[in-house]
């Protein structure tokens, strides 16, 4: 007959050490939550201390009640340029908190908006698409960051690699091809008076297409001939702009002005009178008086395109219009007067320190201009050259 017998052992050494290590370091981790003024149950439901620094415990709001609120924050363009990225980033982690997702999800997110990007005759394979969700995204969590929802070590946005930008393919364009647009623009459409006025106020000022379609009649100052462009990241400038377009845009602003602005004006007569001071209206409008926007663009590039298929093949758009005007003013006036006639004066990307020093005046980039379009400006010097380019010297007949 056997006997059972039963051992009983004691805790080894190495089992008793690695107990006495968890002891003290949970420890250490209470002693730590103490000092920072985090109660353990506030780990354990992803709760923390409300922004603004008020003691009561608030859960991390999750992206579908935190994002209407960077909507309504930011400024209209970039509220233009996102909220179709934000509705992705809405659809697919709308009811998960700002804390729940990591860098890689928002790279896939990101390939996912690519691989789905409306394929057109200047696409880039997805490129744009992908960098606009990265920098929603960005956007997004920095205001989360700002409030206090996450830190920014733990931001998924920041870690998010945006995908290489690539080189432009606009470029200036020659001024035989140019003069065919011209042409097209002036003798086509149902409305050239408009286009051609456009195309001039582009070819003159570089701006972007919205600095044009944000100019006021109260923006003009006839008098100095200059016109007030606001532009993109809420940037102001005057620019000079030649005494014949000042003339057509003044015509313009006074001929085409909304019934409820000329109700009670006596016409003008053409060239003559001054639009209200305080008329904070479009000033570039259809003949009965609806503003233009960027559905005019459209329509007026597709027409090119239609007469001209090396534009349409091209992708010209009103934004050659600026490189063109620019590569011009650079390559007879300089670096500095280009800088100052494109408004990029607020950066030093890629310009050097030096920028800060030899920065150009209004009236530097005035004397450009006079010589760019063969009229005196008040601004230039008396001085100045006004041998015009060639592609902007000849407005149409009816001007």
């Amino acid at each position: 007959m056997t006997t059972s017998r039963t051992s009983t052992r004691s805790p080894s050494p190495t089992a008793a050490a690695t107990g006495g290590s968890e002891q003290a370091e949970v420890a250490a981790a209470r002693l730590l939550l103490e000092r920072l003024g985090v109660r353990p149950e506030e780990l354990l439901n992803h709760v923390g201390p409300a922004p603004g620094g008020t003691d009561s415990p608030v859960a991390v709001p999750t992206i579908g009640e935190y994002l209407p609120r960077v909507v309504s924050a930011v400024s209209p363009g970039t509220r233009q340029a996102y909220e179709p990225y934000w509705r992705r980033i809405e659809q697919a982690w709308g009811l998960r908190r700002l804390d729940e997702l990591d860098a890689v999800e928002i790279q896939q997110l990101a390939e996912t908006a690519r691989c789905a990007a409306v394929v057109r005759r200047n696409s880039r394979g997805g490129q744009s698409a992908a960098a606009h969700l990265i920098s929603a995204a960005r956007c997004l969590y920095q205001y989360a960051e700002n409030d206090g929802w996450i830190a920014a070590a733990t931001n998924p946005a920041r870690r998010a690699r945006k995908p290489r930008r690539l080189a432009s393919t606009r470029r200036a364009i020659p001024e035989t091809r140019l003069a065919e647009i011209n042409h097209v623009v002036a003798t086509t459409g149902n409305d050239p008076e408009l286009d051609t006025l456009i195309l001039r106020v582009h070819q003159e000022t570089a701006c972007r297409r919205g600095g044009a379609l944000a100019l006021r009649p109260r923006d003009l100052d006839r008098q100095q001939c200059l016109v007030l462009l606001r532009e993109k990241g809420q940037t102001q400038r005057w620019q000079p702009v030649s005494p014949t377009l000042m003339r057509h845009l003044t015509s313009h602003a006074a001929e085409r002005r909304h019934d409820e602005d000329s109700s009670a004006a006596s016409p003008a007569p053409e060239h003559s009178g001054d639009p209200p001071a305080d008329d904070d209206r479009p000033l570039l409008r259809y003949r009965d008086g609806r503003p233009i926007t960027v559905r005019r663009y459209d329509y007026l590039w597709n027409r090119v395109g239609q007469h001209l298929p090396w534009a349409a093949a091209q992708g010209i758009t009103a934004h050659w219009l600026r490189h063109t005007t620019l590569t011009w003013v650079e390559r007879n006036f300089g670096y500095a007067v280009a800088r100052a006639f494109a408004g990029h004066e607020g950066g030093l990307a890629g310009a050097g320190v030096t920028a800060t020093y030899v920065r150009a005046d209004l009236d530097e980039v005035a004397a450009a201009l006079s010589a760019l379009t063969g009229e005196p400006h008040p601004l230039a010097p008396t001085t100045a050259s006004v041998s015009s380019g060639p592609w902007i010297a000849a407005p149409p007949t009816w001007w």
